[in-house]
């Protein structure tokens, strides 16, 4: 007689298979005393596990997976200083609206103080600080729960991290497995039939439409795209919507949103529609857009709460992004545009930024202009905070959505290596860079030994002005005597091949094309130190 009863196993192996049976590969992260009953079952369950240096790391390769697959990140850490470790990425992946789960054990009890290991007063309360919601299993059922609250919620709302924590007794008490997920992926609710027309018919009497399109229209480029050719709408994008619309468009502004003159642009738009775009403090670096006072303003998005907040908006749509540009365009009709937008004016403030960008940060136009040339057209970038960077940001030309990734709102150091690494894990046949400053680069260097170990083909350009020069021109600018901006390095390729990596220093413009051409062929990562003096 056939044995029918389900495999009981530890509760940390059955979290493994639950993820692997709703589409989980592969998991993020570092053992530990408290957490290693998650890793009974990883390789049992068929999952992939990449074993980071720091959770920070880990966190990081997460978010970098994510945005690079569209399926979210997964992360296994340990209670207490695990946990603390990883919140920085998680806040980053909030401020950026990536999936990204982190599992962690918990202290049974967490918040009695009785000096136990890697003990917190509250964990799970630390952690929902930089998380859509944190919560701690009560017991299996409820862990599983709380899986398919995590990877269902990842649809059809905008993404945001979360966090599980379960007990360690839980972990490793028997349990059955998981039941089969019985909800498909949630979908956003469709747009509200009136007020697209409404929107339509607000967008029709335009004569100089506008778009503003942010990462939540980055799922939308198609529909985009059509949109503005049906309207003959002049266009901005954010960091995070770059590539929405094609960089080449003749009335494309591209990502100069945080120029300060363009709000002068924006204001001679008479109808202005915002998609998927907060327009924060990190999107504008200003408190007003710029919308005349006479212009109509709608607002498009998945968030509730970012319509909510806007009270200038004549018109707010929830809703997914392609789908309701596709019904707008839909409800326009076939039509001649009526746009008084000019491609030579657009041309010229783009222009005026380019020479502006030149003149505040001397030297990187030409380097930016040979990286492009060195990259495949479908490389995807990763960067940190720091001055190339910056300057990229509004520079290089965004054939499409999802080649650039930058850790906008949050701002966090150390993000760039750690998240290609992710990015690469996840699509092993693109083209995937790492951008990074000399000081940022030192708050994930040791991520190295994870892209060594894996092989990965991986150019990790460093930018070593010797300094955080950021900060030490906003505090010229401040009139304070800078400070503290002035660090010794490392040999930074000699750091490189001691773990095991490739390590190029190029003295040139010219040989540094070479030298990312060679990166990309090679098996395993490849450090490129770059200097102002070495490519002026």
């Amino acid at each position: 007689m056939l044995d029918t009863e389900p495999m009981t196993r530890p509760l940390g192996a059955q979290i493994s298979h639950a993820l692997a049976a709703r589409g989980v590969e592969v998991i993020f992260g570092i053992p530990g005393v408290h957490n290693q009953e998650m890793y009974r079952g990883i390789e049992e369950a068929g999952l992939r596990h990449v074993l980071a240096r720091h959770e920070q790391g880990a966190g990081f390769m997460a978010d970098g997976y994510a945005r690079a697959t569209g399926r979210p990140g997964v992360a296994y850490v340990i209670t207490g200083p695990g946990l603390c470790n990883i919140l920085t990425p998680l806040g980053q992946s909030w401020s950026d609206s990536v999936a990204v789960l982190a599992i962690s054990s918990c202290l049974p009890e967490g918040g009695r103080h009785d000096h136990r290991l890697h003990e917190m007063r509250d964990q799970r309360a630390a952690a929902a600080a930089v998380t859509e919601w944190s919560e701690e299993a009560r017991d299996a059922e409820h862990a599983y729960a709380l899986v398919d609250r995590a990877l269902l919620g990842f649809e059809g709302r905008r993404r945001r991290p979360v966090h599980i924590q379960v007990p360690i007794p839980a972990l490793e008490a028997a349990a059955k497995p998981a039941a089969p997920r019985s909800a498909g992926p949630r979908r956003a609710a469709p747009p509200d039939p009136g007020a697209v027309a409404r929107a339509a018919r607000l967008l029709a009497e335009a004569r100089r439409p506008m778009l503003l399109l942010g990462g939540g229209a980055a799922g939308a480029a198609t529909e985009a795209r059509a949109l503005a050719a049906r309207l003959g709408a002049a266009s901005f994008a954010s960091y995070a919507g770059r590539g929405v619309i094609d960089s080449g468009a003749p009335l494309h502004y591209g990502c100069a949103l945080a120029r300060p003159d363009s709000a002068a642009e924006i204001g001679r738009a008479d109808a202005v529609l915002v998609v998927g775009c907060a327009l924060s403090e990190t999107d504008l670096w200003r408190a007003d857009p710029g919308f005349a006072a006479d212009a109509k303003v709608i607002r498009f998005d998945i968030d509730p709460a970012i319509l909510a907040a806007d009270h200038r908006a004549d018109l707010r749509i929830a809703g997914d992004a392609a789908e309701g540009l596709g019904a707008l365009r839909a409800a326009l009709g076939e039509a001649e545009p009526a746009t008084l937008w000019q491609p030579d004016e657009v041309a010229a403030a783009r222009d005026r930024w380019r020479a502006a960008i030149a003149a505040e940060r001397p030297g990187l136009v030409p380097v930016i202009e040979a990286l492009r040339a060195a990259l495949p057209a479908d490389a995807t970038v990763f960067s940190d905070m720091t001055q190339l960077a910056y300057a990229a940001l509004e520079l290089w030309p965004a054939r499409a959505p999802g080649l650039w990734h930058h850790p906008s709102g949050f701002g966090t150091l150390g993000y760039a290596l750690p998240a290609a690494i992710g990015a690469k894990v996840g699509c092993p046949g693109r083209p995937v860079v790492a951008l990074a400053g000399d000081y940022g680069l030192q708050y994930t260097i040791q991520e190295l030994g994870t892209a060594v170990e894996l092989g990965l083909p991986l150019p990790i350009i460093v930018w070593d002005n010797g300094k955080l020069g950021e900060i030490e021109d906003s505090m010229t600018a401040a009139q304070i005597a800078p400070n503290a901006v002035i660090q010794r390095n490392p040999d930074f390729c000699a750091l490189a091949r001691a773990w095991g990596a490739a390590a190029e220093r190029p003295q040139n413009l010219e040989e540094l094309r070479d030298t990312v051409a060679l990166a990309f062929a090679t098996r395993g990562p490849t450090l490129i130190h770059l200097t102002p003096a070495a490519v002026r």
